[in-house]
Order: C-alpha cells, then sequence, then structure tokens
C-alpha cells in the first residue's frame, strides 16, 4: 500500500518528480561515464604496456631480474614451453635473449640494447610485426637481419638496407661481432625502448652471444589479464623449479602498477564529487517538497497517521523517483559508454609510452556502483526533510494555506 501511495505521489506532482529524478539521472549518467572511462583508458594503458611489450607473466633464471647478466640464462627452454601449452589460461608465450653492445652504422656509433626474439611466437604474443613503421618483417630463419627502433635509427641515421656493425661480449667470454642487414624500423609506442632497442633472429642473436639452447626470458600473455597473478600461482605449480622465477606484469612492473593504483584512486574522488552535487540536488528538491505540501502532511497527521509512516512514505516516494532515474541513466549510459571514442590531437606519454586514443568501457562496476550511491545517498539526505515532514503540527499546518 505505501508503495502504491509513492507511486501515485511521484506521478502527481510531475514537475517536482521531473527535477529530482533529472537530477539524480545526471549524477548516474556522468559517474557511469566516468567509470567506463577511466576503466576503459586504464585498461588500454596497461594493454599496450603489457601485452604490446612486457607480456602479462615473465619466466627468468632465479635473481634475474635483481641483478641481470648474460650468463643467467634458462635452458632448455622448448621443454618449459612444453609445459606451459598444458597450463589452461595461456594464450601465447615466447622467448627472448639480452645482452647491449656498440653498434655502428657508417660513421655514427652508440650503444644499443640487443633483443634476440623469434618472430613467429612474438608476433602472437605481443603483435611485433604491428610495430614496424618502415621496411619488412624478419625471414622465418635466421638471415643476418636486424631491426631498429626509430630512436636508435635516428641516433645512426640508419634506414632500411644500411648495414650494421654490433661488438658485444659473448657468454663464453670472447669477442661477439658480426654484420647485419637493417630490413626494418618499429615505433614500439615507447620512445625510451626505441631509443636502445636494435632487434635479432633468435637464432642470430644466440649465435653472436654464443648462447645454445639457452635464453634470458619467457614472456606470457594470460587469455585473461586479471587472472595474471592467478595464472602466475599454477605456471610456478607446473614448473615446479626452483631456478626460475615466475612473475607477474604487478610484480615486475611494481612502480607502474603502483603508480596506476594510485591514478584510479582519482575517479573515486571524482564520484565522490559527483554524488555530493547530486545528493545536494536531491536534499533542495525534497525539502521543496516537504515545505510545499505541508498542509498535505498536516492532513494526514490530522487523520491520525503516524510520523514513522510518513517518513516511509517520503523515503518511498524517493526510492521509487531513485529507481526510475537509476533505469533511465543505465540505457543513456550503455549507449555512451559504447559508443564514446576519442582520438587525441597529440599522443598523451604515461611512463615514456605514447597512447594516441582515449575510450569508455562497459562492465558491471561502472554501473552498479553509481546506482548504489546514487540510491543509497538520495535515501540519506531525505532523511532529515522526511523527519521535518513528521514532525509537522496539524492545526498550524492547514492555517498556513
Amino acid at each position: 500500500m505505501m508503495l502504491k501511495i509513492a507511486f501515485r505521489n511521484v506521478f502527481r506532482q510531475k514537475r517536482r518528480s521531473f527535477l529530482t529524478i533529472l537530477t539524480m539521472l545526471g549524477g548516474f549518467v556522468l559517474s557511469a561515464f566516468s567509470f567506463g572511462w577511466s576503466d576503459g583508458t586504464y585498461s588500454y594503458i596497461i594493454d599496450m604496456f603489457t601485452r604490446n611489450q612486457l607480456g602479462h607473466i615473465q619466466i627468468h633464471k632465479e635473481e634475474y631480474l635483481d641483478r641481470p647478466a648474460l650468463y643467467k640464462t634458462i635452458d632448455d627452454y622448448h621443454a618449459v614451453g612444453v609445459n606451459l601449452d598444458t597450463i589452461p589460461g595461456v594464450e601465447a608465450w615466447a622467448p627472448r635473449i639480452y645482452s647491449s653492445g656498440l653498434v655502428s652504422v657508417g660513421e655514427k656509433s652508440t650503444g644499443a640494447r640487443i633483443i634476440g626474439i623469434d618472430p613467429s611466437r612474438e608476433q602472437i604474443a605481443t603483435r611485433f610485426e604491428k610495430k614496424i613503421v618502415r621496411g619488412v618483417p624478419f625471414s622465418k630463419e635466421a638471415s643476418h637481419q636486424a631491426i631498429l627502433g626509430q630512436g636508435l635509427a635516428k641516433t645512426l641515421k640508419a634506414n632500411p638496407g644500411d648495414s650494421i656493425i654490433i661488438v658485444s661480449q659473448g657468454a663464453d667470454g670472447s669477442i661477439a661481432n658480426d654484420i647485419y642487414e637493417i630490413i626494418a624500423l618499429t615505433n614500439s609506442g615507447d620512445k625510451m625502448i626505441d631509443q636502445t632497442a636494435l632487434y635479432l633472429h633468435l637464432e642470430d642473436a644466440r649465435e653472436l652471444l654464443v648462447l645454445h639452447n639457452q635464453i634470458h626470458e619467457m614472456i606470457i600473455i594470460a587469455e585473461d589479464i586479471d587472472d595474471a597473478e592467478g595464472l602466475t600461482e599454477s605456471i610456478r605449480a607446473v614448473l615446479d623449479n626452483p631456478e626460475l622465477s615466475v612473475a607477474p606484469w604487478q610484480e615486475f612492473a611494481k612502480p607502474f602498477y603502483e603508480a596506476m593504483m594510485a591514478d584510479k584512486q582519482g575517479s573515486w574522488v571524482l564520484l565522490a564529487i559527483i554524488i555530493i552535487i547530486a545528493a545536494i540536488g536531491v536534499l533542495n528538491t525534497v525539502l521543496m517538497t516537504v515545505l510545499e505540501r505541508r498542509r498535505e502532511y498536516g492532513v494526514l497527521r490530522a487523520l491520525g497517521t503516524q510520523p514513522a509512516q510518513i517518513i516511509r512514505l517520503l523515503l518511498s516516494e524517493v526510492a521509487v523517483m531513485a529507481v526510475i532515474s537509476i533505469l533511465l541513466g543505465s540505457v543513456i549510459s550503455l549507449i555512451t559508454n559504447s559508443f564514446f571514442y576519442l582520438e587525441l590531437p597529440q599522443p598523451l606519454t604515461y611512463g615514456g609510452v605514447e597512447f594516441k586514443i582515449m575510450f569508455t568501457e562497459i562492465n558491471a562496476r561502472s554501473f552498479y556502483i553509481p546506482a548504489i550511491t546514487i540510491f543509497v545517498s538520495a535515501i540519506f539526505v531525505s532523511i532529515f526533510p522526511a523527519m521535518k515532514a513528521a514532525r509537522t503540527a496539524p492545526a498550524r499546518a492547514m492555517r498556513t494555506h
């Protein structure tokens, strides 16, 4: 009965109810958009940072990350790969070799980070060929080819077709040196990486550095990045090798992860501001309602209606308007969050990585959090006006009209 009366009261005063619903609707849509925007942006940044470069999980020789060294290698990585292929949740994996050396093109010389990759596996794992901006990808077989980051190529004034000399140190202590043909330039989106990156075919890198069936790193792509930590535990259990370190991106990229988590707190601050603004609007309109309906409440009190019943009636009316606002806001937010896409005129740099697009993401969080906060805040700020209505003196209220 109380809910039925509340419905009638809401639609009896259409203008007042419209203003209240509009206030809550605006708060819901802005909150949902804020969460969708932040989640979409952060997901894109994390994907660029992990899927595009580092992987979701990494395997190294124990203590390699603390103090990298050429001789700290994973032996017989093929056997490790066979085990990875049996683990549910592993989408792809790729081996890598790392070293540093002096590189020269013509009269130009500089230091470079040598990265040996398996082209076919790297393409599946990190979409490597999409990063190539000039030239052609690696041949399937090792052919003494090199791909340079754009920054390194600029320093060396190198172009596809030029020859590059690499001088480094072999794992056996010998001087490693050879000549390679530059076949392409890449833009990974990270200027710091592109400034020093020199990619070789895995077999060429092993030959240059005198590494046999050894590598330094295996990156793993998870089917679901949100399950990276759980998948890490599964991999550790399957490999069961104390000499190997298995870590999710939250650990080997801890500064980036902590920066992202701190930045995400800003979305909660923005939500709080939006909710406060919406709550003030609801409080204002409900107080106006109470003042306009003093005679009505006076009559109800004269007829024997208990104060608690008036409080429940007013709160029920607010609840009805909140539910209508949430339902309408969900439809509007579903549309806006589905189609919002912004291409930035100037790339945004975050942690050295450039981002050119921003978009909203649809997920449960961007709907249920605004729904709960709007509903609870609307009910909460309506308690005072409801109590004011419940304390209406019948004789005095009816004399005011």
